[in-house]
């Protein structure tokens, strides 16, 4: 093999053997994070310059395609249920007791005053096959080497960001930091894991930060109080009538 074909086969198979370790790494943190099925307990905190809200919740998801959010503070939301399946999302209001499907129309609206969107519960966990994903190098972030991941949507994803940068430790594949970019590639948001627990029997942030750039002292923080993964759970739980019920 001549020298210059030599050397353009090994940054092929370079580029190549990042490509695939950007897959394998993404897989890794994904699976950390998530389980086939779970169940958690936590306090979402909404910040705002004028005003500042809590939440509790209860969580039950069957991954990647369902999920049943239950509010159980302050009094007056106690009972609103959120109902996930694949790409469509019900709300329960208990005041008014009615079901509401969201329309595509307001899938990028916010999501209970807080900085997620109902796009963001449906997108939560399919990072790994929504996106192509491309191994940059490593940064340090808060004493932890991390890889430092491009992810592209794919053309057929439907998704409004133009690319994600995800930091990813070394050692253990916790997902401590997403930068999510607009299409015009600007940065927007940031998404920060922090407060490294052992929580259902894993190692993982247990404290959140969702921090839109453009709204200056705006911020949505999740802090976890339990996590039980792998739970007995079937599909049947995840529907239209069970939102009344579930408790």
């Amino acid at each position: 093999m001549k020298p210059a074909f030599l050397i353009l086969y090994l940054l092929l198979s370079l580029d190549t053997f990042y490509a695939q370790s950007a897959v394998e790494i993404v897989k890794k943190a994904q699976d950390l994070l998530y389980a086939k099925s779970s169940y958690s307990e936590m306090k979402m905190t909404i910040i705002k310059p004028e005003w500042q809200r809590n939440l509790g919740m209860k969580v039950w998801a069957l991954e990647p395609d369902y999920a049943m959010i239950y509010i159980t503070e302050p009094a007056r939301d106690k009972g609103t249920v959120t109902l996930k399946r694949k790409n469509e999302i019900w709300n329960w209001l208990p005041t008014i007791q009615r079901i509401i499907k969201i329309p595509p129309s307001m899938m990028n609206q916010s999501w209970m005053g807080s900085d997620f969107t109902n796009d963001d519960l449906v997108r939560s966990s399919s990072y790994e096959n929504d996106y192509t994903h491309k191994l940059l190098g490593e940064e340090k972030i808060n004493d932890y080497i991390c890889y430092k991941i491009e992810s592209i949507p794919k053309p057929t994803a439907g998704i409004v960001w133009s690319k994600v940068i995800s930091y990813i430790t070394k050692n253990s594949y916790m997902q401590l930091k997403s930068e999510f970019y607009d299409e015009e590639n600007r940065l927007v948001k940031i998404f920060i894991g922090s407060e490294i627990k052992n929580i259902g029997g894993r190692t993982l942030p247990t404290r959140w930060e969702m921090i839109p750039l453009d709204k200056p002292n705006n911020k949505t923080v999740i802090e976890y109080s339990k996590i039980e993964f792998n739970i007995e759970i079937n599909q049947s739980f995840f529907s239209q009538q069970n939102m009344t019920r579930v408790r």
